[in-house]
């Protein structure tokens, strides 16, 4: 922004200088803050920041890199000034390790404490730090550190639409105490009304804050071999928003490289079997070349253009990883010596804590070597504190190119000028899927640094076969709502009960933007209901008749039509069946008379053709067809008249087989009698009618509007109302099933806890009370192996073995075949697990649940052979798990020895948790705690 356009300082209107004036009276801690900034803050900050000083809650919805953070800053400012403390929460716990420093660096390590699970940092400082679910356990526990709580923000609060974490969010947001202000701050969602209204039901007074324009403007493009082309015609790009406007046609010269794309595949699939083409390149239509660059050129390129520093998101750890390598390879440096003398020096010190002879099992001077030429990887499967150099040496500006996965993109704040993104498809655990519109905007959004960039660049890499108005079409698409993924789970249910009883705890859970959203839905089935409910009161009243309750009476002749219809269905059903034994029963050489059909007559079976399902027996007729038959044919039972010897070699396709088998077919029926047709066996007599039938048409005729001159009018509004009203019932039931939902769940959870005696009516059990504090995905499993001593008598190094199965799952299915277990007992414990949990399962299932996945053994040797001390080297060498991944499932491993400790009670189990917990915090585990994710 240029001086002119600085808000400080252009020159006021004097309407304007007042209503500045009136602000800074009315918002006066707001006015302070301001101060605390050398830059202006935008007008959505200051929106939101003048509600929560007018004491609302507030929701903020806006593009990564906005600047929503200020508004969360604010609200800590708020609690200082006003004496009362703050929480900041986040999804992950390296985004609570990051803000811990940020927040340290403002205000003091004497007012700023952090909480994850794994670390304890001042605890009761007025600014506390720390993931949403040590909140959520901190409620459910009624922890004393909540005292004095005003205010608590909700970080990437669009979270909760993660399918196995965000439960979490809405727990926290349905039961923070009235008192406390909520600030909740979203990535831009299509919805952000309608989830601000539903906080505004659960949460009181909240004002909705959406921002759509960026800081700083986008553009996108694709690279086309050594090319860079806009993706949009300019005329229709709002690069201030971000976006574009929808349908807004596509550069033409990207077109053109798509059909002559096109029209080279079809060229090269005519030449494919003579080896044509040459390899890193595309032949097109008219003789020029497509040149698909490497990732070596790809950065050439950008640093060229001068659109470094830069995000490149691959959507594998693999991939991350050899991109760095071929970089290397190819001799890229973007760094200067000062740079790398500052990288170097940095890392080194970050890096010290880890012992010397695990460097080489880390991949230490590999990363290091990369850093210090300016390139890197950020995974899940780093190490953490390798992360953690990347992410502070890429904001400093040291590092120019990040090879990322696409968990980057969670909120971790490293912003770039440029983002790439090398493919539009990704892994999602089942299946290579492109990419959604909203995972699109929200790794595109990292583009274009606040303060630092007049612009920022998004560059997808052109692909063979790519569809440009497929890729403007994710990049101009604004539809990503936010969908709740809430559910409640076991140990939710038994903390809710315990603190609310059963009858409360459910209506608590008909408060959650899950059923808030499956209500809306309702809304309109709802108001289709209301409308046919009218309507048929209007047809009883044009039904109406002066002699009698004439409803009564149409009744009376809906009834007798179902009756007749449903006897005759039945005797349909029983004469299909005595066909059906008739056919079964047929045999070569039989003789029988066809009842209908156009092969009706005589004919001898020359194949029974038998099928429960579809009977179709071939015959030859007295006219010499060989036909095959069905169920048409057969609208009654057939049998057997006599019988006829068929030659062994009979084939119906030979004329004169055909012939000779006629004319005996004639010969033998000449003098026969066609059977007399048969009744089915429940068939009315021929002169009787069936008994109710008869009843209700004597109710019939007798009742008063039998009479009716007006009578058929009447019945055809009677007619439109029995049919109207047959609907409404359908609406109804759909209706049923939408509300409600989430309750009736917690009542099959419930119904799971009660038959397993965790639950009594409103009261929980002693045996509930392990479950309070188990807070994994298996939680279930855990207490009953609690519940039934299934650990009682294991070491440390044993119980952190079997433990392992109930944390770790492998990236996928196959990784986990034939895992190698340590023997004697830990063998047999984990077998108990695994029969327990098919316990669980067959109850789940009886209960219409599926909560429980199967414990995954493929960690346990790994955590047994840490636990009896192990060096690293030789740990991961019988994996092919990277260090960063071995750390994360140590750390999570961690956590629930830990739970295990607290659900144990006054039990030696107790301290064998505590020891797992003690013998698994050492080396790199021990030393990962602020960078861990």
């Amino acid at each position: 922004m240029s001086s002119a356009e600085d808000p400080e300082t252009v020159e006021l209107s004097p309407a304007e200088r007042y209503a500045s004036y009136r602000a800074s009276r009315q918002h006066p801690v707001l006015r302070d803050f301001r101060s605390l900034h050398d830059f202006p803050l935008d007008d959505f900050q200051v929106r939101a920041c003048e509600h929560i000083e007018e004491g609302r809650g507030v929701l903020v919805a806006a593009p990564t890199g906005s600047g929503k953070t200020i508004v969360g800053e604010f609200a800590i400012h708020l609690a200082l000034a006003t004496g009362r403390k703050a929480f900041y929460t986040t999804p992950i716990k390296a985004l609570s390790n990051q803000k811990f420093h940020d927040l340290v660096r403002r205000y003091g390590p004497e007012q700023v404490g952090l909480l994850t699970g794994d670390n304890v940092v001042n605890g009761e400082a007025p600014i506390v730090v720390m993931t949403t679910e040590v909140l959520r356990n901190m409620l459910y526990a009624g922890s004393r550190t909540l005292i004095g709580l005003g205010f608590v923000v909700m970080d990437e609060v669009h979270y909760l639409a993660d399918r196995s974490r965000g439960a979490v969010w809405e727990e926290v947001i349905i039961h923070l105490p009235e008192s406390v202000s909520l600030v909740s701050l979203s990535a831009t969602v299509s919805n952000a009304e309608e989830f601000g209204e539903w906080l505004e039901t659960v949460r009181g007074d909240t004002a909705t804050v959406v921002e759509e324009k960026r800081p700083v403007p986008l553009y996108q493009h694709v690279m086309v071999g050594r090319r860079l082309l806009d993706l949009f015609a300019s005329s229709d790009v709002d690069a201030a928003a971000g976006f574009v406007k929808e349908g807004a046609p596509v550069n033409d010269e990207l077109m053109k490289v798509a059909r002559d794309d096109w029209a080279a595949s079809r060229i090269k699939d005519r030449r494919s079997s003579r080896g044509s083409g040459a390899r890193g390149a595309r032949q097109v239509g008219n003789g020029r070349r497509v040149w698909i660059p490497s990732r070596s050129d790809v950065i050439d390129r950008l640093e060229r253009e001068r659109l470094l520093p830069a995000i490149v998101f691959i959507f594998s750890r693999v991939g991350c990883d050899a991109a760095v390598t071929q970089c290397l390879n190819a001799g890229v440096r973007l760094t200067t010596p000062e740079e790398r003398d500052a990288i170097h020096d940095y890392v080194e010190d970050a890096t010290r804590h880890l012992a010397k002879e695990d460097l080489h099992v880390l991949g230490y001077h590999d990363f290091l070597e990369g850093l210090t030429r300016g390139v890197a990887a950020h995974h899940a499967g780093m190490l953490p504190a390798f992360k953690q150099c990347v992410e502070e040496l890429f904001v400093r500006g040291l590092c120019k190119v990040v090879f990322a996965t696409e968990t980057l993109a969670l909120g971790i704040n490293m912003p770039a000028r440029t983002v790439v993104i090398e493919k539009l498809t990704k892994w999602n655990g089942e299946t290579h899927a492109d990419i959604t519109p909203g995972e699109y905007t929200q790794l595109t959004g990292r583009a274009g640094r606040r303060g630092l960039d007049v612009e920022g660049h998004g560059v997808v890499l052109w692909q063979p076969g790519m569809n440009p108005r497929e890729l403007a079409g994710l990049a101009s698409t604004r539809t990503y709502p936010l969908r709740s993924s809430f559910r409640p789970s076991y140990n939710m249910a038994v903390n809710l009960v315990h603190q609310f009883g059963r009858a409360r705890s459910r209506e608590l859970l008909e408060q959650s933007f899950a059923q808030f959203q499956a209500d809306k839905a309702v809304v309109g089935l709802a108001r289709q209901l209301r409308k046919s409910e009218d309507a048929l009161e209007g047809y009883r009243e044009a039904a109406s008749c002066h002699l009698g309750d004439f409803m009564e009476y149409a009744a009376l002749r809906r009834r007798i039509s179902d009756v007749e219809k449903e006897a005759s269905r039945s005797r349909r059903q029983d004469r299909r069946e005595e066909v059906l034994a008739s056919l079964a029963r047929l045999k070569i050489g039989d003789v029988i008379d066809v009842p209908a059909g156009k092969f009706a007559g005589y004919a001898v079976v020359v194949d029974p053709g038998w099928s429960e399902d579809n009977p179709r027996p071939s015959v030859v007729t007295q006219d010499r067809q060989a036909r095959r038959l069905g169920m048409i044919d057969f609208p009654t039972p057939v049998e057997a008249l006599t019988r006829i010897r068929v030659p062994r070699s009979f084939n119906g396709r030979n004329p004169q087989m055909r012939r000779d088998l006629a004319s005996a077919l004639r010969a033998r029926t000449h003098d026969l009698t066609p059977p007399p047709v048969r009744r089915g066996r429940h068939s009315p007599s021929e002169s009787g009618v069936d008994p109710e039938v008869a009843e209700l048409r004597r109710q019939l005729k007798a009742h008063p509007c039998h009479g009716c001159p007006d009578r058929e009018d009447h019945s055809r509004w009677a007619e439109r109302y029995f049919k109207l009203e047959r609907d409404a019932r359908t609406l109804q039931r759909r209706v049923e099933q939408r509300t409600n939902t989430v309750a009736r769940q917690f009542d099959r959870v419930c119904d799971v806890l009660a038959a397993l005696d965790y639950l009594d009516g409103e009261e929980i059990t002693a045996r509930g009370r392990h479950l309070m504090r188990l807070y994994s995905e298996l939680d279930l499993v855990a207490a009953e192996c609690i519940r039934h001593g299934v650990w009682d008598d294991l070491g440390a190094s044993e119980l952190a073995a079997v433990l392992s199965v109930l944390v770790f799952e492998a990236r996928r299915p196959d990784d986990a075949s034939s895992p190698r277990l340590p023997g004697g007992r830990v063998r047999d414990v984990i077998g108990e697990m695994v029969r327990l949990w098919g316990d669980l399962d067959r109850l789940e299932k009886e209960h219409r649940l599926d909560f429980l996945r199967q414990p995954d053994l493929g960690f346990a040797w790994l955590a047994y052979r840490w636990a009896e001390g192990d060096e690293l080297d030789d740990v991961l060498g019988a994996s092919e798990l990277s260090a960063g991944d071995f750390v994360r499932w140590m750390k999570q491993l961690l956590d629930l020895a830990g739970q295990v400790a607290d659900a144990a009670g006054d039990t030696p189990l107790r301290s064998t948790a505590r020891e797992v917990v003690k013998r698994l915090k050492r080396g790199v585990v021990a030393y990962s705690g602020l960078a861990e994710d």
